[in-house]
């Protein structure tokens, strides 16, 4: 059985977080969406909170299943017996962070592989802090995060 494993920190989920959990889904026959935990990064919503945002956005898809991991990434795959990193790029500064990240990973885990799916066109400039930023300028954000979620997501960031 091939899993892999999509960490990130999702704070909040998009569309294009939620594009590339469908195409790997398709991949694989196990997903695990990670919320994880990013030193650098000072989160609007609790662990708790982006789990259960992302499970109502994925319920749909039985191979996928949501968990939160304060560890390494690569610790929790050595833990679940995942073979695959999948990480998502949308520029060229992704790409520079992405890289530095899997040589780390590479060095710590050889065995765990690292794939970089792009997303589509209509999500390549999506990301969660430019959602921030239009919810505090009182903009739509209908085109940018799932249905499911989008009030959710207003309702924490209008506070």
């Amino acid at each position: 059985m091939k899993k892999a494993v999509y960490p990130g920190s999702f704070d909040p989920f998009s569309n294009g977080h939620l594009d590339i959990v469908n195409r790997a889904s398709k991949l694989f026959d196990e997903l695990h969406i990670l919320v994880s935990y990013n030193i650098n990064k000072n989160n609007n919503f609790s662990s708790f909170e982006r789990v259960a945002m992302i499970k109502k956005c994925v319920s749909q898809l039985n191979n996928v299943t949501v968990a939160t991991y304060d560890g390494l990434v690569v610790n929790y795959c050595q833990q679940h017996g995942i073979q695959v990193i999948i990480r998502g790029l949308r520029n060229y500064s992704d790409y520079e962070n992405e890289f530095n990240l899997f040589q780390y990973n590479r060095d710590i885990a050889p065995s765990i592989e690292t794939i970089f799916l792009l997303p589509s066109t209509k999500n390549q400039f999506v990301s969660s802090s430019a959602i921030k930023e239009l919810i505090r300028f009182d903009c739509d954000i209908t085109k940018y995060v799932p249905v499911e979620i989008k009030q959710d997501i207003i309702s924490k960031l209008k506070k």
